[in-house]
């Protein structure tokens, strides 16, 4: 028993030292871009059955936490679905045809098809038993890859991103249940044991009502708030009891575990705070940080690379495979071309092609199944490991970054006076411009630093008029929802404005649909508590904010000069008074102290005396500076 044990702490050691290393590895290789699950494999092939074979593949205890992070991996696969994408909005500035859910549906329907059909060609070639298994496996797409490369191009609020990353949702979701239904056909047969996949379903729907109750209930909602920081850690706990929970019934019932698992993820996702990542980011700790890299080194530990060397019919398996699963995505892509430009449409072919987490999972369900050989598999995990390399770096060289713009100024959208006392506050930072469908009075527009133009914003050409293709902020101040959804959406995704803010009136219907595309949307009731409160808690800060001193200003820069690169807020020297009180790196806002340090392309949010903000502005948005 101890020498058993030994082995496995020994291998154990082998595996967590590897997948720390892994990280720092690719950090020297930032130019290759290789994703980490893709140098978790390939350590695992060096140290496993095609290479040293330092770890044995016969080891329960590893291949029980590498079978454990498999399921967890599917657990933050559910997690990472934002169901709220797929509520169907019509809006009136987009025909049915071209909206992003439609014609993701229709790339997946095609998708599907294509798959279907080299499935049966490829069981033709004695490649698979089963064509619709094989199918489906191609028919994978990695949603875990498609995201992060939007967000990174900002393209994720555009109309483009919307349609490629509802498509990425469609091939991740409903490729696994139907994956779930197609094995418990091939295990069970067409019988009535195949319903139990609606008993699985039946319990998630319950768990879910049952759980929409008890967050109605207040003190209830109060009590796991106050247990989730404890040591109790309640929602991590919750989390695994519901993950453990429907993965144990998919077994008892037939079913794949890992469905179970990605509608426990699932639920998860419906049930806790979008807006609020904590309990993501601790989930994603123990997932990522240890049980999910067990499992893809393991992938690499049990790949037999000789397998498929050992003759050149098994070796053209590889290349085969590889053609088929670009084929198919790039063939569904077409239905794009309506909407996008060639460049974009086979961009979104590629970046549609990356394949990761469902295709080995799926691979691993056909072999066990036997319904494919070893060497199949293999050639599968390398079809996964190339893919997931090459298709970013291919979306990118087909669809190249624009050259930024550099945006400056702000245009409001409304006809009421209150857009013209904000026109005059903004004016004293960035060129305004007020888009009103109603004219002005002309004693209210003069000597106002303030560009007029009268017209219905929710045309583009109107939007394009008032400078939108250059614009930093867009308000949009109506008293009708509707008007100001619309103008909201032409902002974000035909123009590209990042920061756009609008309000709602009526707090009883939240503009939630905005709020995920990252419009801000202010109530006025909340802004008032918030007012309130900031002037008792910060009465400095807010006097400067609320009475803004005709000798004090604020203005916002993008850090660009490498001098400060590294530097700590505690060592810098800006000009005169000049502080920076908030700190935007990409999505993170950063509360700034003595000991910040800064990093290029950081926003910074600068309060200080006119001269002075103007000599710190252009101090630190000089480029090349040494």
């Amino acid at each position: 028993m101890e020498s058993g044990n030994h082995d496995v702490l020994l291998s154990l050691l082998l595996i967590t030292t590897l997948a720390a290393l892994v990280p720092l590895l690719a950090t020297r290789l930032q130019r290759l871009r290789l994703p980490l699950v893709v140098g978790e494999i390939l350590v695992g092939v060096v140290i496993g059955k095609s290479g040293f074979q330092w770890v044995a593949t016969e080891n329960e205890i590893i291949q029980f936490l590498a079978w454990f992070g498999f399921i967890f991996l599917m657990f933050l696969s559910g997690l990472e679905l934002d169901f709220s994408t797929l509520k169907f909005t019509r809006e009136e500035d987009i025909p049915l045809w071209k909206h992003p859910l439609v014609v993701a549906l229709g790339s997946f329907i095609i998708t599907l098809a294509l798959g279907m059909g080299i499935g049966a060609f490829m069981q033709h070639q004695g490649m698979t038993k089963e064509a619709t298994l094989m199918g489906l496996i191609l028919s994978t797409t990695s949603l875990g890859v498609v995201m992060p490369i939007l967000k990174e191009r900002r393209l994720v609020t555009s109309l483009y991103g919307q349609t490629l990353l509802m498509a990425a949702l469609l091939a991740d979701f409903i490729t696994l249940f139907l994956l779930s239904i197609d094995v418990a056909l091939i295990v069970k047969g067409l019988t009535l044991d195949v319903l139990v996949i609606l008993v699985l379903l039946l319990v998630v729907a319950i768990f879910l009502r049952v759980g929409r109750f008890l967050q109605n209930i207040p003190w209830i909602g109060q009590l796991l708030q106050e247990l989730a920081e404890t040591t109790a850690q309640i929602q991590v706990r919750g989390s695994f009891a519901l993950m453990v929970a429907l993965a144990a019934l998919a077994s008892v019932l037939g079913v794949e575990v890992i469905l179970g698992a990605f509608l426990a993820g699932a639920l998860v996702s419906v049930l806790s705070d979008r807006h609020n990542p904590i309990l993501r980011t601790k989930l994603d700790a123990i997932g990522f940080g240890f049980f999910i890299p067990i499992f893809f080194i393991m992938v690499g530990v049990n790949l037999d690379l000789k397998a498929l060397l050992d003759s050149p019919s098994k070796f053209l398996l590889l290349p085969e495979i590889l053609v088929a699963a670009y084929l198919i995505k790039f063939g569904a892509a077409l239905i794009f071309k309506p909407l996008f430009s060639w460049r974009e449409t086979l961009a979104g072919g590629a970046l549609l092609s990356a394949r990761l987490s469902l295709i080995i999972a799926a691979s691993a369900i056909a072999l066990d199944l036997h319904l494919i050989t070893e060497t199949v598999n293999t050639a599968i995990i390398l079809v996964a490991i190339i893919t997931v390399t090459i298709s970013p770096m291919m979306f990118n060289a087909l669809l190249p970054e624009a050259k930024e713009i550099r945006r400056r100024g702000a245009i409001i959208v409304s006809s009421r006076e209150l857009a013209l006392a904000l026109a005059q506050q903004l004016a004293r930072y960035m060129p305004v411009t007020l888009v009103t469908r109603f004219p002005f009075r002309q004693a209210d527009r003069a000597h106002l630093p303030i560009r007029f133009i009268q017209g219905d914003a929710r045309d583009p050409e109107v939007l394009r008029k008032a400078g939108a293709e250059q614009a930093y902020a867009l308000i949009c101040l109506s008293a009708e929802p509707e008007f100001n959804r619309q103008v909201c959406r032409l902002g974000l995704q035909q123009f590209g404005i990042e920061n756009v803010v609008t309000w709602q009136p009526d707090e009883r219907h939240r503009l939630e649909d905005l709020e995920r595309l990252g419009v801000k949307v202010v109530y006025p009731n909340m802004a008032t508590l918030m007012a309130l409160e900031g002037s008792v808690l910060f009465p400095e800060s807010y006097d400067i904010i609320s009475h803004q001193a005709e000798d004090m200003i604020m203005r916002q820069v993008q850090l660009r000069n490498p001098r400060y690169h590294g530097r700590t807020l505690r060592q810098m020297r800006l000009p005169g008074d000049v502080l920076v009180v908030r700190i935007r790196r990409q999505d993170e806002r950063v509360v700034p102290h003595g000991e910040t340090e800064l990093k290029l392309g950081d926003a910074l949010l600068l309060l200080g005396s006119p001269q002075f903000v103007e000599d710190a502005v252009r101090i630190l948005e000089e480029e090349g500076v040494g």
